[in-house]
C-alpha cells in the first residue's frame, strides 16, 4: 500500500424501505442507451472534461453501496482477509482517530496532514483499536482495496461498474446536470463536509463521517442511494493519469469532499480521481454491476 489517499433507460422499481431492516443488497435494472458523459466546466480537473457522447448496454447495478454488514457476509464464507489486515494499517481521518492511538503514529501523507496511518484499521475497525461496526453495519464496508472490492463482486456473481455505467446510473436519466437530482444543491441528499476542513464538520447533513447507505433518499429517479458522497466507488476502469504506478477510477467522491470544491474535492456527478488497486482508507468503498440481456428487463 502506498501513502496516497482518495481525497432514457428503464428502471426496474423496488420499494424503499428505510433503517436496519431494509434489503441493502437489492439492485436496479438499466436499459443503458447514449448520454453525455464528463463536463465542460472549467473546475473540471482529474479527467472529468471533456464532455463527450457515451453509450452502454443493458446492466444491472447495486442500489446500495455494499454494506459492512453485506461484507461480512463475504468474509465470513470464504475466510477473506482484506489488503489493510493484510498489511496491518490503513488511513483515517484524523479526528476519528483517539488519542492514544495518535501518540503513537509518527509519519502522515505529505500535503494531506490530516490523513493517519493507523494500525489495526480495517473494515471491522474503521477507525482503528476500540472501534467497531457492530452498531454500524448497516454503513458502507470501508478500507476496501480495488482487489478486495473486485473478489467481493465476482463472489457475488457480479463485478464492478465500468466508469461510463456508474455516471450513467448516477445521472438518473438526467442530461448534464450537477447532481443526480438536477443543478442546484440541495441539503440532507447527499453526506459531504459542511465546515472549516478539517477542523470542523458543521455537520448539517446529520453525519460527521460516514453515514449508512440509505440514510437519505434516493438520489436519482432510478431510486439509487448514496452515489454522491459518504464513500468514493471504485470502478473497473484504469486511471490515465501521470502516476507511474497502475491505478483505478474512483468515482463519487465522499464524505470529506464540499459543494463547491473549496477543500478536497468538489462533490458532483463527475466527480473522479485515482488510486492504486491495494489502497484502502475510511472514505473508500463500492458497489457491485452486472451485465444483462435486454429480455431481462
Amino acid at each position: 500500500m502506498h501513502l496516497q489517499i482518495a481525497y432514457a433507460s428503464l428502471l426496474v422499481i423496488v420499494s424503499c424501505v428505510v433503517g436496519k431492516n431494509a434489503n441493502l443488497e437489492e439492485s436496479v435494472k438499466l436499459n443503458g442507451g447514449k448520454y453525455r458523459m464528463g463536463t465542460d466546466d472549467p473546475s473540471a480537473k482529474d479527467g472529468e472534461a471533456p464532455a463527450r457522447n457515451a453509450k452502454v448496454k443493458a446492466f444491472e447495478i447495486d442500489k446500495y453501496p455494499v454494506s459492512a454488514n453485506s461484507f461480512r457476509k463475504f468474509v465470513r464464507a470464504n475466510k477473506y482477509k482484506t489488503e489493510a489486515e493484510k498489511f496491518g494499517w490503513s488511513f483515517v481521518l484524523e479526528p476519528f482517530v483517539s488519542e492514544k492511538v495518535k501518540a503513537g503514529i509518527k509519519e502522515s501523507v505529505q500535503g494531506a496532514p490530516w490523513w493517519l496511518p493507523v494500525k489495526g484499521a480495517y473494515w471491522r475497525q474503521p477507525y482503528g483499536p476500540g472501534s467497531s461496526i457492530k452498531d454500524k453495519t448497516d454503513y458502507p464496508a470501508v478500507h476496501i482495496s480495488w482487489n478486495d472490492a473486485t473478489a467481493y463482486c465476482k463472489w457475488a456473481g457480479k463485478r464492478l461498474p465500468t466508469e461510463a455505467e456508474w455516471e450513467f446510473a448516477a445521472r438518473g436519466g438526467l442530461e448534464e446536470k450537477k447532481y443526480p437530482w438536477g443543478d442546484d444543491f440541495e441539503q440532507h441528499r447527499m453526506n459531504i463536509w459542511q465546515g472549516k476542513f478539517p477542523e470542523e464538520n458543521t455537520k448539517q447533513d446529520g453525519y460527521h463521517g460516514t453515514a449508512p447507505v440509505n440514510a437519505f433518499r434516493p438520489q436519482n429517479k432510478y431510486g439509487l442511494y448514496n452515489m454522491i458522497g459518504n464513500t468514493w466507488e471504485w470502478t473497473s476502469d484504469e486511471f490515465k493519469g501521470q502516476a507511474r504506478e497502475k491505478q483505478f477510477v474512483l468515482r463519487g467522491g465522499s464524505y470529506l469532499d464540499t459543494v463547491d470544491g473549496s477543500k478536497n474535492h468538489e462533490a458532483r456527478v463527475t466527480t473522479r480521481m485515482g488510486n492504486t488497486p491495494d489502497s484502502g482508507s475510511d472514505n473508500l468503498g463500492f458497489r457491485c454491476a452486472k451485465s444483462i440481456p435486454r429480455s431481462e428487463l
